[in-house]
């Protein structure tokens, strides 16, 4: 929906009791067109939540994220009532959002704009989280990396599945060294981004975590009900992710352990994320690193390269190469 307006959107006052933290415990929000601001805000600026977040609220919310995605744009009216009923507070600009607090939560489910966006947190000197995606490129996420340590702020992308209870148990050896995984998720297309960048993600994140780093090349087969992606690993390892569109969608898959196979649980996905995002605001430690994370791009760039040429193997290292080249 390109050139609406959102001028309905500005100086609107709170409706709920203003929303406030101690100072260095502000958070603003950066979107309001996705479902993960509205339930990190239910769950920050709740009544329960006592000790659980260390204090932190979100105190203001820029909303404007996608302008010409549907989908995401008719979600902002809605979802801007129901922030402000939580007391946050609404802002006209970025600018005016990073005037008012600490640390910052880029949600826009758009990643286009993600580079623009981030760019003016890291000039401010603020600690940014960036829910997926990153970005809708590899250079694009580079660059929020390259700007980030140029101006010693802290910054980390995830998708909420990568620290869901299952990845996580496997993760940490529960079923020993990992020898293979096969995961799947939703993966609904959008025509603006690269496909994996839209949905897929939380699927590539999952087994990318459970995996682990070295994935070599990746091997898409393409269907217009579902993907099939095989990554092979330096080791010889090999797992895959099965995209979902037009079957019973949902999150999981198998792990397969020196030690056993496991299922793979989505089990607590948002409120694990969340807490990891407090405690990198506290602390400035990374979960994620900025190479895990550009793991992710490159294989969701290598299964779009194996999609558009008819399933053939695509190496990860031509994507670091063509980084290598940018720097």
């Amino acid at each position: 929906m390109a050139g609406v307006s959102f001028s309905f959107l500005d100086n609107f006052p709170s409706i709920g009791a203003p929303a406030k933290a101690a100072a260095g415990k502000r958070i603003g929000i950066i979107g309001l067109d996705t479902s993960h601001s509205i339930a990190f805000t239910a769950s920050l600026n709740g009544q329960d939540a006592k000790d659980k977040y260390k204090g932190y609220k979100i105190v203001a919310a820029y909303p404007r994220g996608s302008k010409d995605i549907k989908s995401s744009t008719d979600r902002i009216p809605k979802f801007t009532e129901d922030v402000k009923k939580s007391g946050v507070e609404i802002t006209s600009s970025i600018s005016e959002l990073l005037s008012k607090v600490d640390a910052v939560m880029l949600e826009t489910n758009d990643g286009r704009p993600h580079l623009k966006q981030a760019l003016e947190v890291i000039a401010a000197k603020k600690i940014l989280f960036i829910d997926k995606p990153i970005a809708n490129s590899i250079e694009d996420a580079k660059a929020i990396f390259d700007a980030a340590k140029k101006n010693n702020v802290p910054v980390f992308s995830s998708s909420a599945l990568r620290f869901a209870k299952g990845p996580m148990e496997i993760k940490n050896g529960k079923i020993g060294k990992v020898i293979g995984a096969d995961v799947y998720s939703p993966a609904h297309l959008e025509k603006t981004h690269t496909d994996f960048y839209w949905y897929g993600i939380h699927g590539v994140e999952m087994l990318l975590s459970i995996m682990g780093s070295g994935c070599e090349s990746v091997t898409r087969f393409y269907r217009d009900n579902m993907d099939v992606v095989v990554g092979s690993w330096k080791d010889g390892r090999i797992g895959t992710f099965r995209g979902l569109r037009t079957v019973k969608l949902g999150y999981g898959g198998s792990a397969f352990g020196e030690n056993g196979i496991m299922e793979i649980s989505n089990e607590h996905a948002n409120d694990d994320i969340l807490l990891r995002v407090i405690d990198f605001f506290d602390t400035g430690k990374l979960p994620v690193t900025e190479a895990e994370t550009l793991e992710v791009c490159a294989f969701i760039e290598a299964a779009q390269l194996s999609r558009n040429n008819g399933s053939k193997p695509v190496a990860l290292a031509d994507f670091y190469k063509k980084l290598a080249t940018r720097s």
